[in-house]
């Protein structure tokens, strides 16, 4: 019997061809795969097509969440370039943040955006991380979406395009923001399509958990059950919890989204009914887990060793999920936070 517990199971070869770049146009015109669990078959759609595949009493389940343009870029007091990406916001009003060039961004540094916007480093944390403090009398969020970039992962090789990416690396229906990735399963979903399901009266519940630069960290440990989850928060309203455990047995839920999963997995009971409220999490999903609350997942497809590949293989099984990502890549499809989508029933 393999052990799925073994980092080693969830590396793969992903063919840097496919690791998309850049996003569809239009966002539903991405390819679908969709893998039944309880048989193991397979079939390709295409994304707005999953109109046709929901009906009245089925349902989908969003997360929420916006993508902060936390990459700020400005001059250090000696005239030199410096860059500060912010990371999320402590309860002070301060920021935790990444900056460049770290060796000249010691505490009491001075970073200026734009004239009347400036910030202060007035702490270095053990991680290496630092503490800032803006200098502004405005709304911090009108600032940096006038001032701010969209952070684009690390696997994306190009800089940003911000007329493509501000629009593109954000969900149409994103309200809250609070995180530094965008929650990409939603990204394929058009007003359009968000409509035509209405028009069907597919139900739509929404929670807000707000993604961490922790979702682009590798599982490091041979041992992945030794592996520490970062911290998210995320809030389910109570009439959001109401609508969830009132779902219909014989009807449709699908989750999109891995954070929409560790949400409701997080706030669910053992016996799979959901309490509404605010929390933090560091949920680890990973093959023994068993689903209290997650019927139907769809998601991307995910970076090797990732956790959010062990979250899927979780939910699916490894075997299926590894013959799944072979079908995947022998096809061509597109990966990763601009690609390709898998609906998991």
């Amino acid at each position: 019997m393999k052990d799925w517990h073994s980092l080693n199971n969830y590396l793969y070869d992903l063919p840097e061809e496919l690791i998309a770049q850049y996003p569809c146009e239009p966002r539903d015109t991405t390819r679908l795969l969709v893998v039944d669990r309880a048989s193991g078959n397979m079939h390709e759609m295409v994304f707005h097509e999953l109109a046709n595949f929901l009906g009245k009493g089925d349902s989908l389940v969003f997360n929420n969440t916006k993508v902060l343009p936390s990459r700020l870029i400005g001059s250090r007091s000696s005239g030199g370039k410096a860059e500060i990406f912010l990371i999320k916001r402590l309860p002070t009003g301060d920021w935790e943040a990444l900056v460049k060039p770290g060796k000249k961004l010691g505490k009491g540094s001075n970073v200026t955006f734009n004239e009347g916007f400036s910030c202060k480093i007035i702490d270095v944390l053990a991680d290496g991380k630092r503490v800032v403090n803006f200098d502004y009398e405005g709304d911090i969020a009108q600032a940096l979406e006038k001032f701010g970039h969209i952070p684009l992962p690390p696997y994306m090789r190009r800089a940003a395009i911000p007329a493509l990416d501000k629009e593109r690396y954000q969900t149409v229906y994103a309200q809250h923001p609070g995180s530094v990735a965008a929650p990409t399963a939603g990204l394929h979903f058009t007003d359009n399509l968000l409509q035509r399901l209405e028009e069907k009266s597919v139900q739509v519940d929404k929670l807000t958990l707000h993604i961490g630069l922790g979702t682009f960290l590798p599982v490091k440990v041979e041992d992945i059950r030794e592996h520490q989850m970062h911290d998210e928060s995320f809030e389910i309203s109570q009439e959001t919890a109401e609508r969830l455990n009132k779902r219909p047995i014989n009807k449709r839920q699908i989750c999109v989204g891995t954070t929409s999963c560790r949400a409701l997995e997080a706030a669910s009971s053992p016996s799979g009914m959901i309490t509404g409220g605010k929390y933090n999490t560091n949920i680890f999903i990973h093959p023994g887990y068993q689903f209290k609350y997650v019927q139907h997942l769809l998601t991307n497809f995910h970076q090797p060793g990732s956790s959010l590949l062990m979250l899927v293989s979780a939910f699916a099984s490894p075997e299926l999920i590894k013959e799944a990502y072979n079908k995947a890549i022998k096809e061509r499809y597109r990966f990763l936070s601009y690609g390709d989508a898998m609906l998991i029933l």
